[in-house]
């Protein structure tokens, strides 16, 4: 089947009390809980925002060169994501709903070429 990967712009998101995020976690999770059980989740985290960047790399001169947290000059950033493993574009969008609908924030769906090349489940490349 094709995995999708499910995400969220942390700057899509306006500002929450804590009581709202609380509120938002308990509804994701439940969705969450929801694909757990159909069996179609593969992984998800909906707690990153900036504060999460541990650090920022590229290849200067061949060699890896690290950074603080993510780029001064970048202004969106992932905020979370699930990536489901679902027979087709309808089923992807349909839990991109189902969390858009219970976080009341916007989601975007990708569609990954080819399964993933490696799981710790399972095997390589199909």
């Amino acid at each position: 089947m094709p995995e999708y990967l499910i995400t969220f712009n942390d700057e899509w998101v306006p500002e929450h009390t804590a009581e709202q995020l609380a509120e938002k976690a308990t509804a994701a999770r439940a969705v969450v809980d929801e694909m757990l059980a159909e069996d179609v989740l593969i992984f998800s985290n909906g707690a990153l925002d900036r504060s999460t960047a541990v650090c920022g790399v590229e290849s200067v001169d061949g060699k890896p060169v690290f950074t603080d947290g993510p780029y001064v000059e970048t202004k969106e950033h992932l905020g979370g994501f699930a990536v489901v493993d679902v027979p087709d574009d309808e089923t992807a969008r349909y839990w991109a709903g189902r969390l858009a609908t219970v976080l009341d924030w916007p989601q975007e769906v990708h569609r990954f070429p080819r399964p993933g090349w490696a799981r710790r489940t399972g095997s390589g490349a199909e």
